[in-house]
């Protein structure tokens, strides 16, 4: 072909190609975009900057419980409606929808285990569902394994992880279980038996108000938003500017609501040595 015959230009199509989803996430602190299974190896936490990313349940109970030993109780228990609840969406509708999206039957899973070889119960919220909140169900199954504990005479370990306190959609049947909790753990503390508290981002409102102050010790994780209403609110409220890192884990730290920080790498261990001090 002549020279001056070529076209001036080619358009060459390519074909974008896919990226499958779910194989980058960006850190929530520092903008970071991390691989996926990089994430995961690292116990989610972003290697940057530290932020510690929300964990579910059973994802808790793998890092902290000795593989093989968890018993799980009250798997199968769920709400009802007592207030046949109208908004948005009904509280039936609500509670199916985070039952698929998590996996759960509602916001805890507890049960008994072994941490590093030292027999105990456990409860772990999880904050996907309905934020965490604390309805009938998850002061029942508290309840019932911290009356466990003192039966049997084990240490509890409750890991918090609540953005909505007590659970609006059952009204004062959720305000209740405030009480029971607390009431279980004054029983168990009466038998000079340990509860350590366990503090992740966020535990706010009923929640902080009732069983995870508790906690004979307390810990938190970095960073961690802590505390009763949120910041946002209390400005409104004060119509003052709060100080910075008002209700995060190193500012309660500082101000003697919590009586550790532990990384996420090093809770189990932590919990372990602590148990054996106050067993």
């Amino acid at each position: 072909m002549a020279l001056f015959g070529k076209p001036k230009y080619t358009i060459v199509r390519l074909r974008k190609k896919e990226i499958p989803d779910g194989l980058w996430v960006k850190c929530e602190e520092c903008s970071e975009v991390l691989y996926t299974k990089t994430l995961e190896e690292n116990l989610k936490v972003c290697p940057k900057c530290g932020y510690h990313f929300v964990l579910g349940a059973y994802e808790r109970m793998g890092m902290l419980i000795d593989e093989g030993t968890f018993e799980e109780s009250d798997k199968e228990m769920v709400s009802g409606d007592p207030l046949v609840f109208k908004g948005h969406k009904s509280y039936p509708d609500k509670l199916q929808q985070d039952q698929v999206a998590t996996g759960l039957k509602d916001a805890v899973v507890t049960g008994t285990g072994a941490l590093g070889g030292r027999e105990l119960v456990i409860g772990v919220t999880d904050s996907r569902f309905i934020m965490g909140s604390m309805g009938s169900v998850v002061g029942e199954k508290l309840t019932r394994v911290i009356e466990t504990a003192t039966k049997k005479k084990l240490p509890v370990v409750i890991v918090s992880g609540s953005g909505g306190g007590a659970r609006m959609y059952e009204g004062m049947y959720s305000l209740m279980q405030m009480a029971k909790t607390s009431a279980a753990l004054s029983y168990h503390h009466k038998k000079k038996l340990p509860f350590v508290s366990v503090l992740t981002n966020p535990t706010m409102a009923g929640v902080m108000a009732s069983f995870a102050a508790l906690g004979d010790i307390i810990i938190a994780e970095p960073k961690a938003l802590i505390g009763f209403t949120g910041p946002r609110v209390i400005e409104q409220t004060i119509k003052q500017k709060l100080p910075p890192g008002f209700q995060r884990s190193e500012f309660v730290l500082e101000h003697g609501l919590v009586d550790m920080i532990v990384h996420r790498k090093e809770m189990k261990d932590t919990l372990g040595k602590i148990i054996d001090y106050l067993s």
